[in-house]
């Protein structure tokens, strides 16, 4: 068994040395940075230092699999002249190599300016200065890697005493991202984000099949908060509830095949919204500039402000003022500031994630959702935090009200075509509904769907008690390959006559 005296590995003490030689000059070195874009004729350019730093700890049946501390420092340069994008960066903060770097981004841009094509214009922004930090209670870094390790030693142990369960892990993932960013417009602007998570799974083999649990939610969640986020969900206090379900799984009844109204919970319903919506009103990719790796989508811009992608019911925000949400922020990384605005307006599509260049183009302002996973990455329009309103319902009073269905718990699998259309979904739990009530728990859960069919199916979406964020720190777009931290809030919802089981 770990002996967690054997792995408190102290190494953010040279980080603290370097943050804080770095502090008194980061905004000097932004400004020098600044100096020298705004010594060449560019018609915009912006630099953006980001300094962030990963500990992830994570066990496997009571053994190490990884304590991991990351840290990364660099700044990027965008530019833009004569109608097209430059972008160049370093890994580190010499004073030495700042016109270097501005050359390079600009000879980008003008050598990109010889390929026809329409020209790249920026659509209007107010200019800002001022600085955001996460609402956090407790900085997770403070807390020293033993007690992380006890923590999910406890948490296995308690998973170890269920009988069945073949396969344990156990971990959690703190990140501490801070970011410096200026432009040419004027805006100057220093931010600070922290995003904690956290995780049980217990995996029950049988005779021919694996049956998998996962708390709190599948896909490795995170959240903007503090150490208090850990406290909260309480690991160990949940991991042997998640290994009796888990074998508990490979004796219940096996999903029907059907036509069936089904419920799904926030745990499930997030990555619905994620694949079939979020993606989906990307404008870049509705613009094709994603086909080649990560597709298109059927939201195509001349069914704006017509096209009923939904019933009434259905609203979506993009929202990056959320709070506690992944993806909130105080600006996004071309200097957008956060703010709160509708896609989808009862069941019509209203609106698009976007940035300056693509918001232009349609004649509007961006809706802030330009991000970049590092300061060696170019921005690209990403998710926010994209929320589905909550409705009125009580979840007992839909159980209630529903006659034939099936209530799913728990992404465990899905699949979506490159245009965001077909879909099929899978969950690690489901419960059969007859006649109002819950009447057995079911496996192997699945059901498929043509996106604006099934959200023009939704019928009933639950309250603000029912209302629940969930995190997701893995969403991957753009060549080279960006990995994006976004959020999606919910309630339960009942969506009607839906194809489940296997055809």
């Amino acid at each position: 068994m770990l002996d967690p005296k054997n792995f408190v590995i102290d190494t953010f003490f040279i980080l603290g040395k370097i943050k804080e030689k770095l502090e008194d000059k980061m905004k000097d070195f932004l400004m020098d940075v600044m100096n020298a874009i705004e010594m060449k004729n560019v018609d915009y350019g912006d630099v953006r230092i980001v300094y962030q730093k990963t500990q992830s700890v994570n066990l496997r049946n009571g053994e190490p699999q990884g304590i991991a501390d990351i840290w990364e420092l660099g700044y990027g340069v965008r530019v833009l002249k004569n109608g097209r994008w430059g972008f160049a960066s370093r890994s580190d903060l010499n004073k030495e190599e700042i016109t270097k770097v501005v050359d390079e981004a600009v000879k980008l841009a003008e050598e990109s300016s010889t390929v026809g094509g329409e020209p790249v214009i920026l659509a209007p922004e107010d200019t800002y200065t001022g600085e955001y930090k996460s609402n956090i209670k407790i900085d997770p870094f403070t807390i020293p890697i033993k007690d992380k390790i006890n923590l999910l030693l406890e948490a296995d142990r308690n998973l170890s005493k269920v009988k069945g369960v073949l396969v344990r892990n156990v971990g959690i993932e703190i990140r501490r991202i801070e970011k410096y960013f200026a432009s040419t417009e004027g805006t100057n602007v220093h931010q600070v984000i922290f995003l904690t998570g956290g995780e049980v799974k217990a995996m029950a083999p049988g005779a021919n099949e694996i049956q998998v649990r996962t708390y709190p939610y599948a896909g490795g969640v995170i959240m903007q908060k503090g150490w208090e986020y850990i406290q909260e969900i309480d690991l160990s206090g949940n991991a042997e509830r998640v290994g009796e379900e888990a074998v508990m799984l490979l004796s219940a009844e096996q999903c029907p095949s059907g036509i069936y109204d089904i419920i799904l919970a926030p745990d499930q319903l997030y990555l619905q919204i994620h694949e079939s919506i979020g993606h989906a009103l990307e404008l870049d990719r509705v613009f094709g500039s994603e086909v080649s790796y990560a597709g298109a989508s059927f939201a195509t811009t001349e069914k704006l402000g017509k096209f009923r992608y939904g019933s009434e019911i259905v609203n979506i925000v993009a929202d990056s003022t959320f709070e506690g949400g992944p993806g909130t922020f105080g600006w996004d990384d071309e200097g957008v500031k956060a703010h709160r605005e509708y896609l989808i307006k009862d069941g019509i599509l209203v609106g698009y994630l976007s940035s300056r260049e693509t918001a232009q183009k349609l004649g509007r302002r961006s809706s802030g959702a330009m991000r970049a996973s590092s300061y060696n990455r170019i921005p690209l329009v990403r998710m926010v935090n994209v929320n589905l309103l909550p409705g009125e319902w009580k979840l007992e009073d839909l159980i209630a009200d529903t006659d034939r269905g099936i209530l799913m718990e728990t992404n465990r699998s899905w699949s979506i075509d490159d245009f965001r259309v077909n879909f099929q979904f899978g969950t690690e739990i489901g419960y059969l509904i007859e006649n109002g009530k819950i009447t057995r728990t079911l496996k192997n859960c699945t059901y498929t769907g043509i996106t604006p069919e099934f959200w023009n199916s939704c019928d009933a979406i639950c309250g603000e008690e029912e209302y629940r964020m969930i995190g997701v720190p893995n969403c991957g777009k753009g060549e080279p390959g960006q990995i994006m931290y976004v959020g999606h809030a919910s309630s339960h919802a009942r969506f009607r006559n839906v194809r489940v089981g296997i055809h």
